[in-house]
């Protein structure tokens, strides 16, 4: 799977991304819209975290849905 298969399938797997990330809104989501860059800056928004932080959750987390 690549982050072109997470863009394409956005909106069967905001609801993953939003138990991974409970702090998202739907509003969130929408604006994601499957995008990796709008999901790293909407996390550091958010939770606050760093860059490489963010990161580093994405990608566990990616791996996760392999």
């Amino acid at each position: 799977m690549d982050w072109n298969q997470i863009e394409g399938n956005w909106k069967e797997l905001r609801g993953k991304v939003k138990e991974q990330w409970g702090k998202l809104t739907d509003d969130d989501l929408t604006a994601i819209d499957g995008k990796r860059e709008q999901l790293e800056g909407r996390l550091q928004q958010r939770y606050g975290f760093a860059k490489d932080k963010v990161r580093k959750d994405i990608d566990s987390w990616f791996s996760s849905l392999k």
